[in-house]
């Protein structure tokens, strides 16, 4: 329902000019003509606006309604409700991540991910981990460590692969000498994806940090995109606890399922009869779509190497089991056009997208005075690393012992921002706990708090500054204004209101009518076996109840099903009065699907009969919220007589 309001709330948002026309009023309120015309084109809805007198005089009529819903809000104040107010903000907060970055650095962020994902590398990487908070010190260390391998390396001619297996913390690739296989863009840490493709095939590059820790890469081959590629799947598995032997069985299996595929066996029913992958083996062996790096190599190249949709691989095996794939569906690179949305997407949520924030940023600060004092953050750190790092308290504080610390650690826009307003903040972040060296620590926080200043005092000021932003927060204000008013007038009220609801249906009782049926049992059975194993059960001597008639032909699936009530003809497709006799079982019905439908009819209807309140609530109430909604529109119509400057409208006629 809310869905409903907010679309009906998107055509309007309120933009006050001086030189505006106003077009209409309603009340004292006056909408001008530019805010009509900006929100009747954007209802169109893509489709070009229909700019009739009669297309114009409808939108008016339903806009102007909507304008007095949102001033009875307004003077209700319902946007002061915390829960509104909570609402907003969260909208205001995830609305407000698409503009806060520079636009021109996104779009080339955008142009440089699409054209490295035209080349796919083959990578291989030595990896000394080195965790963000890792002391300066273990750090130092840590590089002189990976500069060695680095020197063994490119001086001494030392084997990557051979120092990949003996020194890298890459348990995953470590033991295959360090080869991670193909990538591309998007597909890895930022700084690390920079690096392979800034070093040419062949070539190792220098030692680099990336939040891992210490890499060096080595960039085996290049090659052109080979796009997506989506497959069906057969996979035995070979448990490690089976050993060789497992192997050796799994293998069997393998070359017995493909030699009966080569004779013209199924795929799917020997997906469905052999298949070991429990996420596929209900959908024909049908995986997601995969592209390079995605998958392990034998896999992929497997999967690629495929040429027409129905092509079979032969038996493939990898590390997960052996594998028959169908090629499925085969996909170049698509346009940059097409893949923007999920690039963009990619992109924000990925590292680089902090160079975009970080510059822009750096634009509000410059605008806005920013300036930051570092030997208060100084005082800070000092003090806090003090704290204890043994006993019962272990770098734990709080915030109240230091009330003391009152400099100004920076500025923005005139606003001061101290140390105890630091050390509050880093509280709340960290639940009074300094895990790690804590100067190191106090930095971050101290770069996450400037972070969340700037962000908050952007966000609101682009309600000032930026004019897309601010009609679409007020749209989302008055949407959930409008359905908080709506529940209130006529959603919630038709249920709650039941002494109302019960008068409603007094005097409107004669439009809630059974129409001719029966009442009774009807009993679905899948398909022609389930009819007659069932029908056996329902005769004879001792019929089963319907209790252990579900019970007995559900056990291996949903074979039946059972609705007990009042049913109509003319619901019925196939059945008829004719077709019934009062207390036995009718003539089985099939139906369009193949099921089959048996009835036994408790009581028949040869005419109308009246519904209760209770047959007939559903119905019942949405009329009668139809009723309140109604009513209201006429109460407010009243309030706000709506007043239309002709010669406005009339220009706007075409």
């Amino acid at each position: 329902m809310r869905k409903l309001v907010l679309t009906i709330a998107a055509s309007g948002f309120i933009f006050y000019s001086g030189w505006s026309q106003t077009l209409f009023t309603y009340g004292s309120n006056p909408v001008t003509k530019q805010e009509f015309l900006r929100n009747y084109s954007k209802n169109a809805l893509n489709k070009k606006p229909d700019f009739s007198e009669p297309a114009l005089r409808e939108y008016l009529d339903l806009y102007s309604l909507f304008r007095m819903k949102v001033k009875e809000a307004e003077i209700q104040k319902l946007d002061t409700l915390q829960a509104i107010q909570r609402e907003l903000d969260s909208y205001r907060k995830q609305l407000a991540k698409t503009y806060l970055t520079d636009e021109q650095v996104s779009n080339r962020l955008y142009h440089e991910a699409y054209d490295r994902m035209k080349e796919e590398r083959h990578v291989a990487h030595i990896l000394l981990i080195a965790p963000p908070t890792m002391g300066a010190d273990d750090t130092l260390k840590l590089y002189k460590r990976i500069d060695s391998i680095y020197t063994a390396i490119t001086k001494k001619k030392a084997d990557f692969a051979a120092l990949a297996a003996q020194y890298s913390d890459d348990k995953g690739t470590k033991d295959n000498g360090g080869d991670i296989g193909y990538m591309t863009a998007l597909q890895t840490l930022y700084p690390f994806e920079n690096v392979v493709y800034q070093t040419a095939p062949g070539k190792i590059s220098a030692p680099f940090r990336t939040t891992l820790g210490y890499h060096i890469v080595k960039v085996l081959d290049t090659r052109p995109a080979r796009g997506e590629v989506q497959v069906a799947q057969i996979r035995i598995t070979t448990p490690k606890s089976k050993g060789a032997e497992g192997v050796s069985e799994a293998r069997r299996r393998m070359d017995s399922i493909y030699n009966a595929l080569k004779k013209g066996a199924d795929f799917e029913e020997m997906v469905t009869t052999y298949s070991d992958d429990n996420f596929t083996n209900q959908n024909g062996g049908v995986m997601p779509p995969i592209t390079a790096g995605k998958t392990v190599p034998a896999f992929e190249d497997a999967a690629f190497a495929l040429q027409k949709p129905g092509d079979i691989s032969k038996p493939v095996e990898t590390e997960f089991g052996f594998h028959i794939l169908k090629l499925i569906s085969k996909t170049p690179l698509k346009p940059y056009d097409t893949l923007l949305p999920q690039i963009k997407k990619l992109v924000e949520n990925d590292s680089r997208s902090q160079l975009a924030k970080d510059l822009y940023f750096q634009k509000v600060k410059d605008n806005n005075g920013f300036k930051e004092y570092p030997q208060t953050l100084d005082e800070v750190a000092t003090r806090l690393s003090a704290i204890a790092d043994t006993g019962a308290n272990a770098n734990t504080f709080k915030a109240s012992d230091y009330r003391d610390m009152n400099k100004t650690m920076f500025t923005l826009a005139g606003n001061n921002f101290t140390q105890r307003d630091f050390i509050n903040f880093a509280e709340m972040l960290t639940r009074g706990r300094l895990l790690g060296p804590k100067k190191n620590v106090i930095q971050d926080i101290y770069r996450i708090y400037v972070d969340r200043v700037v962000n908050d005092f952007q966000e609101h000021k682009l309600v000032e500054e930026n004019e897309d932003f601010r009609n679409l927060m007020q749209e989302y204000r008055d949407g959930i204004m409008l359905f908080e008013l709506m529940d209130e007038n006529v959603w919630g009220k038709a249920g709650k209101d039941s002494t109302g609801l019960a008068a409603f249906f007094e005097a409107n009782k004669s439009k809630y009518q059974w129409e001719p049926g029966f009442t009774g049992v009807v009993y679905r059975f899948k398909d022609q076996a389930s009819l007659d194993k069932g029908l056996k059960m329902m005769g004879g001597k001792n019929p089963l109840s319907d209790e252990k008639l579900l019970d007995t032909l559900n056990k291996s699936g949903e074979e039946l099903t059972v609705q007990q009530g009042r049913f109509e003809f003319s619901k019925m497709k196939g059945v008829s009065k004719g077709m019934l006799q009062k207390g036995k079982l009718s003539a089985p019905v099939k139906n369009e699907d193949g099921s089959f439908s048996v009835i036994k009819a408790n009581q028949i209807y040869d005419s109308n009969t009246q519904k209760s309140l209770d047959d007939a609530r559903g119905y019942v109430i949405a009329e009668y919220q139809d009723y309140l909604e109604k009513k209201w529109n006429e109460q407010l119509r009243k309030k706000y007589p709506v007043k239309v400057e002709e010669p406005v409208f009339h220009a706007l006629v075409q």
